[in-house]
Formats: structure tokens, sequence, C-alpha cells
């Protein structure tokens, strides 16, 4: 069997802090994992699907064709029940396809004035595909629920960690550390299951 030094997988996202993430969930997983920059894959798979999981499967799909690797691909986003599940698949490109982290969460925040509280229910939402090349995916997802916060808390995470509320803990996800945010957010339940199937391959 080949050592994990030489088994690579592929990771289907340049967004640095996903893959720092997926890198911490998946460090039993017996491979070296690969951004798209780290593999010199170019080409962007299209984003056409309606769902989480359309969209994770043509992403692993596709980059295992362009690569022709074994590729991992995630889909992701939050559900807000005051917005009849938006941002939803468009949550990376809701207040444009150049906004920031902080533009996306702004612009969240002003659809919501005057949302009453008992609405701004949400949850987070992640399925994650594995595809070898000409194969079709398998899937694994995780769902995280929460509330979104009327102001951004902490500094940690990315997206729209600082707006979402998990009330047990009173604390936002950014307010969270990386081993508590693993534990319990949507990509850290998906990326266990994730692993699991790794681990069979």
């Amino acid at each position: 069997m080949e050592s994990k030094e030489t088994r690579g997988i592929l990771i289907a996202t340049r967004n640095r802090g996903k893959m720092a993430e997926l890198a911490s969930l998946l460090a039993s997983a017996p491979f070296q994992l690969l951004s798209l920059d780290d593999a010199g894959v170019e080409d962007e798979a299209p984003e056409t699907g309606a769902t989480f999981k359309e969209n994770a499967r043509i992403k692993a799909e596709e980059y295992a064709r362009l690569s022709g690797m074994l590729t991992l691909a995630d889909d992701s986003g939050l559900e807000v029940d005051a917005l009849g599940g938006e941002p939803g698949v468009m949550s990376a490109r809701y207040a444009g396809d150049d906004a920031s982290d902080a533009d996306r969460i702004a612009f969240l925040l002003g659809k919501l004035e005057g949302a009453p509280d008992e609405a701004l229910s949400a949850r987070f939402r992640c399925v994650i595909a594995v595809a070898r090349p000409g194969e079709s995916a398998e899937l694994r997802g995780g769902t995280c629920e929460g509330r979104i916060a009327r102001s951004p808390r902490g500094a940690g995470g990315f997206g729209y960690d600082p707006i979402f509320l998990l009330p047990a803990l009173g604390r936002t996800m950014a307010e969270l550390s990386p081993e508590e945010k693993n534990q319990l957010s949507h990509r850290g339940i998906a990326a266990r299951r994730t692993a699991e199937l790794l681990r069979t391959l």
C-alpha cells in the first residue's frame, strides 16, 4: 500500500480557511491533501446545482475528471428561516461575486432588519462528495442548528461564523476555538463521516 505521503486527494477549493479546516478534520484519513492551486488545476467547475448535494457532486466529479485524482468537494452554506432558506446555495455569492465576508454579513443583516427574534432560526448545512475519475461521487452530510445574531461577534472562523449564534453556548461560531468549532460545525460532522469513508478506499 502507498504511504500517506504519496497518496494524494484533491480538495476542490481555493479557500484557505476551508482548506485549513478540512486538513484538521481529515487528519486521520490516509491521504495527503492538495488544494486546486497545489495540484495546478486552473479550470473552474460550474456550480449549477439547485442544492448542496448537486453542487458537491458536480464539483467532485468534474475536478476528478480534470485532475485524474481522487477528489473531495464540499458545498455548504447558511439557511435562514426568516429569508425562506436564503442564502442557501448562494451563500458565497449572496452579496455579489466579489463581496468580502464582511460585505456578505452586512448584506444579510440588512435583509433581516425588522425581522422578529423568533424568525432568526438558521442552520449551516454541508455536503461532502468524494469521487474517483469517471465514477459517481459518494456523499456525506452534516447540519448545525443555531440562530442569527443581530451583530457580528468573534474573530475566529470565516464566512458567516461571526453572526451564527449557538444558543446553548451563548457564543457565535466565530467565538469558538478551532477545536470546539470542529466538534460542532456542519463541516466537522460531514468531514468525520467522510474520514470514515476515506479509510475504506
